[in-house]
């Protein structure tokens, strides 16, 4: 790896810690840890977008030499630093006491994105959030596994709007060494590059290393000088556009990625695909043990019974389907090696009903994993109807799709004023067992004054937020008056806020809200009881009815008729999500049924004291237990717009607007307060990724384990 002191030359050895600990992302989920590097310098710590290499880079020595000499500081530094590797040398826990020996090994995790935090913009949305939790919570648990993913230079797309609210795309490449990624080196000293094999024309990768925790994360990189430049763009950005390219990355992710553990030395014992996109690692495990001594079909029935599929998604788009003459082109070498017709391989991945469509990543990854699992209950019944045509002869109820409910990682998401206020009440030790439900029953020893005040206190930090981004827009791009007002200027922390950040896409509906303009208006102008809306969120690319969408409300923000009562907040990232699932009043949640496979935003805010307001779709048909938020709407083929939006205006008139607004004699709203406790007791143990990791490991990773 990478020599982390000569990264950091003016870091006295008193506090040398400081630089290792800021490679690993331990620090982006302890609180504690983030404040020894806030207090080295807090406009610093805020002009690095929170990112401790950057910070530590750029701070001068006289600062490093300051500190050094501050016992006050040293003492809160020792602390942290004795923490952090401890826990980095513990590895008996959860995992161990339960499962297995923690020496066996590893769970290998392929997915396309990861969303670790902001300073490393690897992931698109949701997807990426899952896989980012999912590995944090396995460190924490002391589970064995190694992930692998891309290095995109370039991202998923940070986003600038336009005067007339169209999403224009900015490209804007990572400067890797002032990100808490490392290169992996091999023995000279040079970046590790790993040769794709078996693919014509040859594709290079250089290996880069994330450390979550006890996990390593390895990162592939294309753009590097050995490649040619279509192949150096392979890992620019998350989910190219280009058919073929997007064949071409995803044959890197899943044969390449493999390859790299291979020469790393590192042995898996289980396959875990985080949706289709790697699925081609499956092919590699098959083709490397035909190789060996197994015939084809021995290796496929092992590869099968160690390989976990989770799918994401009933969105038909959301699945990769490739062109027969294109897996041609680039397996033609590929056949041989595993013994079969190239007929016998293009049938793995046909859909029986759709034959000429091409090669279905999702279908292929069913086919070669033996197990399967949607993501909440209601999204695990809707792919079993999805994929019925693969199991013919089974009845729908009877279909091999599972499922397991996605869960976030709660030390990640938690605010640290949350934290503290838990510590004091829930006892010191809650968060080492916070998917125990008992252990939040201890909610309501919470005085509704103190919720109250910090919960006020983040939605006044929200604002300010949204208000100096606005601000350094102005001052740094010389934006129009339009893009500032519009950006949420305006807004009162005061007034009942909604929050509705995701990605925006037709089926999401973001503007259901919007259906009657002048029932609407009247919700937001009233003088006494006022309504906000606060929006974020990115259009993919090629989304044009998303974009559209999204200029829409873009330009009802900046409408004096709504009187400063919308806001929408350009280039939503993850730093965003933290604020506005800490600070609004309201989570909104408002898809197509049954197109919402899970969502993980809820849960975010529900934790913190966010009631949830939703249609019944994925996880809020487990969630909602009709005292912690609102839900609506959810029946399939009966649901539409007109009777979602009539749905959605009444529960705000009759319900959430006249119970935020009973305020008792002492200026809290305890009415109000009881709905975000029953919020925060219900959904933090079970919609925890502590749970959810605790299932796969139980339902699927100790059976697959046997059969490695």
């Amino acid at each position: 790896m990478d020599n982390i002191k000569e990264k950091f030359p003016n870091i006295p050895e008193r506090i040398s810690g400081l630089g290792e600990l800021s490679y690993n992302l331990w620090w982006s989920w302890h609180p504690s840890a983030r404040m020894v590097f806030k207090l080295l310098d807090r406009i610093a710590w805020k002009e690095s977008g929170h990112n401790p290499v950057k910070m530590l880079k750029e701070l001068p020595k006289e600062v490093f030499d300051t500190v050094a000499n501050d016992s006050e500081y040293l003492h809160r530094y020792d602390v942290v630093i004795a923490t952090f590797y401890r826990e980095m040398q513990t590895r008996g826990c959860w995992f161990s006491e339960n499962i297995t020996d923690p020496e066996c090994l590893p769970v290998a995790y392929f997915s396309a994105e990861y969303g670790l935090h902001h300073s490393l913009p690897f992931y698109a949305g949701g997807l990426g959030f899952l896989a980012g939790d999912h590995i944090k919570e396995c460190s924490d648990l002391g589970m064995p596994l190694v992930a692998v993913g891309f290095m995109y230079p370039e991202g998923y797309l940070r986003q600038k709007v336009r005067m007339d609210g169209w999403q224009e795309n900015v490209d804007e490449i990572l400067f890797r060494d002032a990100a808490p990624i490392t290169r992996v080196l091999e023995e000279k000293g040079e970046q590790l590059v790993v040769k794709v094999p078996f693919i014509e024309p040859s594709i290079y990768v250089a290996v880069w290393k994330v450390s979550v925790g006890h996990i390593s994360l390895y990162l592939l990189d294309t753009d590097i000088e050995i490649n040619d430049p279509w192949n150096r763009s392979i890992s620019a950005h998350l989910y190219i556009g280009d058919t073929e390219q997007r064949l071409r990355q995803e044959i890197v992710l899943g044969i390449g990625g493999s390859e790299v553990l291979n020469t790393l030395g590192i042995k898996h014992s289980v396959l875990h695909l985080n949706e289709g996109h790697p699925a081609f690692a499956i092919l590699e495990r098959v083709r490397e043990r035909v190789e060996g001594t197994m015939s084809y079909d021995a290796a496929v029935k092992q590869v099968r019974a160690t390989t976990v599929f989770t799918t994401h998604t009933p969105v038909p788009a959301g699945h990769d389907v490739f062109p027969f003459h294109l897996i041609d082109k680039y397996f033609s070498h590929y056949y041989p090696l595993l013994g079969i017709s190239r007929d016998t391989i293009l049938q793995m991945g046909a859909l029986p009903k759709e034959l000429a469509a091409g090669f279905n990543m999702t279908a292929f990854a069913l086919r070669m994993s033996a197990y399967h699992n949607g993501v909440s209950s209601k999204h695990g019944e809707v792919s079993r109807r999805m994929w019925q045509s693969l199991w013919p002869d089974l009845p729908e109820e009877k279909i091999p799709i599972d499922h397991i409910t996605n869960g976030v990682h709660v030390p990640t998401w938690i605010e640290p004023k949350m934290e503290l206020l838990f510590n004091k009440y829930l006892g010191p030790t809650w968060l080492e067992d916070h998917d125990n439900p008992v252990v939040w029953e201890l909610i309501d020893d919470i005085p509704d004054q103190e919720l109250w005040q910090i919960h006020s206190w983040l939605k006044t930090k929200l604002i300010n937020f949204i208000k100096e981004r606005a601000r350094k827009r102005w001052v740094e791009n010389k934006v129009s008056p339009i893009n500032i007002i519009a950006g949420g200027t305006l807004l009162d922390p005061s007034a009942l806020t909604i929050g509705f950040a995701r990605r925006f896409t037709t089926y999401k509906r973001a503007d259901l809200i919007f259906s009657n303009i002048e029932r609407l208006k009247k919700l937001l102008m009233s003088r006494w009881r006022p309504l906000q809306i606060i929006f974020a969120g990115k259009a993919h690319p090629a989304d044009d009815p998303g974009k559209r969408i999204l200029q829409r409300i873009f330009n009802f923000a900046h409408d004096p008729d709504l009187g400063g009562r919308i806001a929408f907040v350009e280039d939503y990232d993850e730093q965003l999500a933290q604020y506005m699932t800490h600070g609004v009043d309201v989570w909104l949640n408002n898809p197509l049924s049954p197109m919402e496979a899970c969502g993980t935003s809820g849960m975010k805010a529900s934790m913190n004291g966010v009631p949830h307001l939703s249609i019944l779709d994925g996880w809020w048909i487990e969630g909602f237990n009709k005292k912690n938020g609102w839900g609506f709407g959810g029946k399939e083929r009966e649901n539409g717009d007109a009777s979602d939006a009539e749905a959605l205006y009444e529960i705000l008139e009759n319900e959430i607007i006249p119970l935020y607004y009973k305020i008792d004699d002492d200026g809290i709203p305890h009415d109000w307060v009881k709905v975000m406790k029953e919020a925060i007791r219900s959904i933090a143990p079970l919609f925890s990724a502590r749970r959810m990791v605790k299932e796969y490991a139980e339902k699927f990773y100790q059976n697959a384990l046997k059969s490695a």
